[in-house]
């Protein structure tokens, strides 16, 4: 009796199992995934230290980041910089400021530079997707063509040509340039989504039942699009900030040094390249750790939320 009543219970265990899967969420299925993916987590851990490093970098940055304190002991006929020293972990650099204060000063531009790139080239690219995914036809061509044009550029070399428009480079233009690139990824990803959302069941009941179209498109198509679109968001935020570096690195970012910012620190540094090669290692490393982060994390995300995936 009791071997029979041990079975019974390891079969409604069973069943209880499979019932629980079955019912779970694609987001909670992806979740409980990521949280055992070692690769997720390191990504995540990535992520969260820049972003807390880059919000409070102005209170923990020991010094001004573009005080001169340590002019004195610039030397530039004898090609010397300051060197690392008590108070000064990583000494200093051309204009004799505290290079370990620019460096963390320097993690919330590039975070703000990256972010708002993405998201500026993210709203282009929703604007321009849900027209071509949606109406169809020949504004779908003609949207789909100018993203054709657009992709066929190396991404890096259009933002170049869009941030050399621009008579005074700053930050700004850094922001617009980038973003442009990042627009034609968007448009054609929400395009493809919202082709395969036509025929869903949903939207079929919903024309069926008479909706507007404007409404199947905002409430049924668009929101069931968005899920590539927000995991493509943070893969491109690693090429946000690469590219944004490149062209502060090739001088189309601020002008004003006061603002320290990665791309910028890594140009500058390439006067003494040979003599001083740490001062361009650090911030290289710096770009090179946060996009691999937002990478790791990125790619681990659209393997979760692939269906495919599913257990």
């Amino acid at each position: 009796m009791a071997l029979g009543a041990t079975k019974k219970d390891r079969i409604d265990a069973l069943a209880k199992s499979s019932v629980d899967d079955s019912g779970v969420s694609l987001a909670a299925s992806a979740w409980r995934r990521l949280r055992r993916n070692p690769v997720f987590l390191v990504g995540l851990g990535i992520t969260l230290l820049f972003v807390l490093v880059a919000a409070i970098s102005p209170l923990i940055a020991p010094h001004d980041p573009s005080a001169r304190d340590l002019i004195d002991q610039v030397v530039k006929a004898r090609n010397e910089i300051p060197p690392a020293q008590p108070g000064h972990p990583l000494g200093g650099d051309l204009q004799g400021r505290d290079f370990f204060s620019r460096l963390l000063v320097g993690s919330q531009q590039t975070l703000m530079v990256g972010v708002l790139a993405t998201l500026f080239g993210l709203t282009g690219g929703l604007v321009l997707g849900t027209l071509a995914g949606a109406i169809g036809g020949w504004v779908d061509s003609l949207v789909m063509r100018i993203v054709d044009v657009m992709l066929s550029i190396p991404s890096l070399l259009l933002a170049f040509s869009i941030g050399a428009l621009f008579a005074h480079p700053n930050q700004f233009t850094v922001i617009i340039a980038v973003a442009t690139v990042q627009i034609p990824i968007f448009a054609r990803l929400l395009r493809g989504s919202m082709l395969a959302q036509r025929g869903s069941d949903h939207v079929l009941a919903a024309r069926s039942l008479g909706v507007k179209p404007g409404q199947i498109v905002f409430r049924h198509m668009v929101p069931n699009s968005l899920g590539p679109v927000i995991v493509q968001s943070t893969l491109v935020l690693a090429t946000s900030i690469i590219d944004a570096a490149a062209l502060s690195f090739l001088g189309l970012g601020n002008p004003n040094d006061a603002i320290p910012e990665w791309g910028q620190m890594l140009g500058t540094s390439q006067e003494v390249l040979d003599s001083h090669p740490a001062l361009s290692f650090w911030p290289a490393a710096c770009i090179i750790i946060v996009a691999l982060g937002f990478t790791l994390m990125g790619e681990s995300l659209r393997d979760a939320l692939d269906p495919k995936n599913r257990r």
